[in-house]
């Protein structure tokens, strides 16, 4: 009995532009919202459309991606037929393990896609941060007779630019499609989230896997492909809450973007859509005395003495006696030390900042950065790590890094 839809799942990518916070995991495994993966929304996305049967696509530092996923169990896609599979690269005679491109990533995988015989295909991005209702998707997929159907979200005109557009008639039906072009004709932008009829998506990928120019990419190859063939192509308009949290400045919004649910339109306490978490039983938090806490998630573990506020402490983070944090996302299993400053950053896991240390700080007119600290690194006594510093290395005490 084959499956109506299933759902294939780009997780491979490195993030290289999250610098210090990817070197060591997959960009999909990268926490967020304090209990969180970012992997954990499409999946649960998949589960509350009533999608039960995903594959993984991996490639980068997919171990703790896989150790994570494990047999599914968490979003309740631990299935005897379907489930989720972890998909790594196959290793070719060539000794060549890597995908080439998305496009090639979905055809290296085209025999597990036939297990299931599925009439549509969703594919979909392990680097995103959304809610999304994917049968609503598929409802619109159907409604449209579509052999392929994107979904767009409407962006400010001059944004447009940074982003591949689709251009569309009265009907959505995409008669054209640009990437990141200077002279936008739309301002519909692909949330890079498709729905393919799988006999054309089958046809399109061998076509695409026997010509040796083609860079084996959805957007670059695929699409246009398509349109030449004057396929039915239809951009379907979601309205919810969508981010690429491709960037440090991205991921860090986002994250600040959960402490305001009511105007962002992420709500990781709604009952009816929850997001699903592998996330071990932690104790409650504990606030001292002498904190204070102000519009913070404060999550599992957390020792607060200081004083916190606008900021996201994941499970187990320790804040000492007068340290001041702000705007900052600190990441699980971090300490910050007595009178400690660390403002409008991140702080990836198993961090220590020494007592007195100052990270980041406020932007004050002109635009400063996000401060960024890698996984495990070790903040000296009294040090200064500068607004638009990205640090990988230890610092010693009273050092100054900007």
């Amino acid at each position: 009995m084959g499956k109506e839809m299933i759902a294939m799942l780009l997780a491979g990518g490195q993030g290289s532009r999250l610098y210090a916070l990817t070197q060591k995991l997959a960009k999909p495994a990268v926490p967020f919202g304090g209990k969180y993966r970012i992997i954990d929304f499409p999946l649960s996305n998949c589960v509350n459309s009533g999608i039960d049967t995903v594959g993984i696509l991996t490639q980068y530092q997919p171990f703790v991606l896989n150790e994570y996923i494990g047999m599914g169990q968490p979003w309740d896609l631990d299935r005897l037929h379907g489930g989720v599979h972890v998909l790594p690269p196959y290793q070719q005679a060539s000794g060549s393990d890597w995908y080439k491109g998305t496009a090639n990533a979905i055809y290296q995988n085209i025999s597990f896609i036939e297990r299931y015989d599925p009439q549509y295909v969703i594919i979909l991005s392990g680097d995103q941060i959304c809610k999304q209702d994917y049968s609503d998707f598929l409802r619109f997929h159907k409604e449209k007779n579509a052999e392929f159907s994107v979904a767009v979200m409407e962006v400010p005109w001059e944004e447009a630019p940074r982003f591949g557009l689709m251009v569309t008639d009265e009907d959505d039906r995409i008669t054209e499609f640009q990437e990141k072009p200077k002279e936008p004709k739309s301002n519909l932008a692909s949330m890079g989230i498709y729905i393919f009829n799988w006999d054309i998506l089958k046809r399109y990928l061998i076509e695409d896997e026997a010509d040796p120019n083609s860079e084996n990419d959805f957007g670059n190859n695929i699409i246009p492909n398509l349109l030449r063939d004057e396929r039915r192509m239809y951009a379907y308009r979601f309205e919810g809450y969508w981010k690429d949290v491709g960037t440090i400045p991205s991921l860090w919004e986002a994250n600040m973007e959960v402490l305001d649910p009511e105007h962002s339109g992420i709500d990781l306490f709604d009952e009816e859509w929850k997001i699903y978490s592998r996330n071990s039983g932690m104790a409650g938090h504990r606030i001292g005395a002498e904190a204070v806490v102000e519009n913070s998630m404060i999550t599992d573990g957390c020792r607060v003495d200081g004083h916190v506020k606008h900021s996201i402490l994941f499970s187990g983070v320790r804040v000492g006696k007068g340290a001041e944090i702000e705007d900052a996302v600190i990441m699980g299993g971090t300490t910050i030390k007595e009178g400690a400053v660390v403002k409008h950053c991140i702080v990836a896991g198993d961090v220590v900042i020494g007592e007195k240390a100052v990270v980041g700080a406020m932007p004050d007119g002109d635009k400063k950065g996000v401060a960024t600290v890698g996984f495990g690194v070790y903040i000296g006594d009294g040090a200064t790590v500068g607004p638009n510093a990205m640090v990988d290395n230890n610092v010693k005490d009273g050092e100054e890094v900007w």
